[in-house]
């Protein structure tokens, strides 16, 4: 299985994934760790890959989303985006809405 379709493997297999640089009880970085504290705010589920530990997955992710920075999250398959999107997002509601309707 080549990278590109690893990537399509877990988008259709988890609903709402975060690709982080470390764990969600490790973080590797300040972002990541803001990151993952939204989710929990926002009470939901989420699968999480630490892209440190597959350099190939973090830089196929990079051309699959056009986005070249992590943390990235993703929901129902579509990218959310980085921190300071998923930050604003809880700040303003949007992603408690999206996190419930996707996983409703």
């Amino acid at each position: 299985m080549d990278t590109n379709e690893r990537i399509q493997e877990q988008l259709q297999s988890n609903t709402v994934i975060l690709y982080m640089k470390g764990s969600p009880d490790f973080p590797q970085c300040g972002f990541s760790a803001q990151t993952v504290a939204a989710l929990r705010a926002c009470d939901t589920e989420f699968t999480h890959v630490n892209i440190l530990e597959d350099p190939e997955l973090r830089e196929g992710l990079k051309a699959h989303s056009n986005w070249p920075t992590f943390p990235q999250l993703y929901v129902s398959g579509e990218l959310v985006g980085g921190c300071d999107i998923t930050l604003e997002m809880l700040h303003n509601g949007e992603l408690k809405k999206l996190l419930d309707e996707a996983t409703a």
